[in-house]
């Protein structure tokens, strides 16, 4: 089956068809580095890793490149207003830095490379200057140094969106008074007396600084060129972020990107998050609230188009769901130890599995696949069916891999765990021996007493010709 995308410029699931066979160009939109990384900037970079890692799957050679915009009005605002002692490149890193932590924490793959806006300044001003002598775009007649992209020029102006410019919101990106409509948009903005000279560039135009939308055209043309495979981002960026990037690379004669991908945001208790309402959730609470494995879990569970909603018992149900995972794996290998059926399960995903991710990456139903497949194993652990176990654990660490969420995996064995997970540990693994030590007395009350203790407080006793194991029950 080929792989198929929902194209939100075609408005259309369409065939996945590269440019160039086997090779896939994806340019993904990052952060703006103005302010800590919260629960949408996670679940977008997630949703863009498991793409990448199903395409991975199928045979692809992935580009992946994720731009880091490190200079905008948002970034100056940010620290003349609220770190008036730190410069604007200062908080841009360190903000930086708490953005790949968090996706570092979640397994997030690095992307092949990681441009910075300031580090493309000549490719910007070299893409406006063909726009202006195509007589799409124009300086600003007041001596300001800005230059407007000319919306009016370009017939396809909206079709990503499907608005007529009459229809369309002013541009709210720069001081409206040079501009010949109010919907053109800021290619280059013209130094301010009160921004910093550091921020400042020269430009055949004068000192100043690009627009947000010509820096994400200037570095995917950069490092992917003038026409690539996918670009994708959050739903919030199609305007005007991402009409104006197709306006302003096609109108300078780029073909720029076959498909569009959006991925859906998230809500908070049914509401949209916002500063406003106070209902921020940030990586760190994320972090802090559960194991990465699990807020990646939770945050990957959904598919990526829809709008998912964060509760309080979100992180709950994803703990559990990857319990029951982790539980199948650890008596599945438990139980093929020293049997010639140990490691003989072939680690490919189920068809059913395949053809999920390969209708517009459907994640629900490819985990629906993974948990048919741990019930299927644990039947066959029960008939003692070892073949049909193997079989099951092959299936199942070949889907959590592909998902980033295989338990056994050397990132997440140590990652989250808990003075009170080791104690718990301990404590069980005790009584179990002194449930041992009386069977072998032959004292079968005291030993029936403490499993019943035991599976009073939920936990689950399993003897096997290797020994007494205990899982928490679900």
């Amino acid at each position: 089956m080929t792989v198929r995308l929902y194209d939100t410029k075609a408005a259309a699931l369409r065939d996945f068809i590269p440019l160039r066979e086997r090779e896939v160009g994806m340019y993904v939109c990052g952060p703006t580095v103005q302010s800590s990384p919260h629960i949408g900037h996670l679940r977008s970079a997630l949703v863009y890793d498991q793409l990448r890692r199903w395409l991975s799957y199928r045979g692809y050679t992935v580009t992946l490149v994720r731009n880091v915009t490190d200079i905008d009005d948002k970034i100056l605002n940010a620290a003349q207003l609220e770190h008036s002692s730190e410069e604007w490149w200062a908080l841009a890193y360190r903000v930086e830095l708490e953005f790949t932590a968090g996706y570092t924490a979640l397994g997030i793959q690095a992307p092949t490379y990681e441009p910075r806006a300031t580090a493309s300044i000549p490719q910007m001003q070299e893409i406006i200057a063909r726009l202006i002598e195509r007589g799409h775009a124009y300086p600003a007649p007041d001596g300001s140094g800005d230059v407007y992209f000319d919306v009016r020029s370009w017939p396809a102006y909206g079709e990503l969106t499907r608005q007529s410019i009459e229809n369309m919101e002013a541009a709210a990106d720069a001081d409206p008074r040079a501009k010949r409509d109010a919907r053109d948009f800021a290619l280059w903005k013209g130094r301010k007396v009160e921004e910093p000279e550091s921020a400042s560039f020269a430009s055949p135009w004068g000192d100043g600084r690009p627009g947000w939308h010509i820096e994400c055209s200037a570095m995917s043309r950069r490092y992917l060129g003038a026409q690539f495979d996918i670009h994708g981002g959050g739903l919030d960026l199609r305007f005007p972020h991402h009409e104006n990037e197709i306006a302003q690379s096609t109108a300078a004669g780029d073909a720029f990107a076959n498909y569009w991908v959006h991925n859906g945001l998230v809500n908070v208790n049914g509401q949209k998050m916002s500063k406003s309402l106070g209902n921020s959730v940030y990586a760190s609470d994320l972090l802090g609230a559960a194991r990465p494995l699990v807020v990646r879990y939770y945050l990957g569970s959904a598919h990526y188009r829809s709008t998912i909603d964060f509760t309080s018992t979100s992180l709950a149900e994803a703990e559990a769901a990857l319990d029951r995972i982790a539980g199948f794996f650890e008596r599945v290998d438990r139980r093929l130890a020293s049997t010639r059926f140990a490691g003989s399960g072939v680690e490919v995903v189920p068809e059913a599995f395949e053809e999920a991710m390969d209708d517009d990456l459907a994640v629900p139903q490819a985990l629906a696949v993974l948990h048919d497949t741990i019930r299927t194993g644990n039947a066959a652990l029960d008939a003692e069916d070892l073949e049909a176990a193997a079989t099951a654990r092959g299936h199942a660490l070949a889907m959590t891999e592909v998902l980033g969420i295989n338990p056994l995996s050397p990132q997440w064995k140590s990652a989250g765990s808990s003075a009170a997970d080791a104690a718990l540990a301990e404590l069980v693994d005790r009584l179990l021996a002194d449930r041992q030590a009386a069977r072998a007395g032959r004292d079968f009350g005291a030993a029936d007493r403490i499993r019943d203790e035991l599976t009073s407080a939920g936990i689950t006793i399993e003897d096997t010709p290797t020994g007494s194991h205990w899982s928490i029950e679900q």
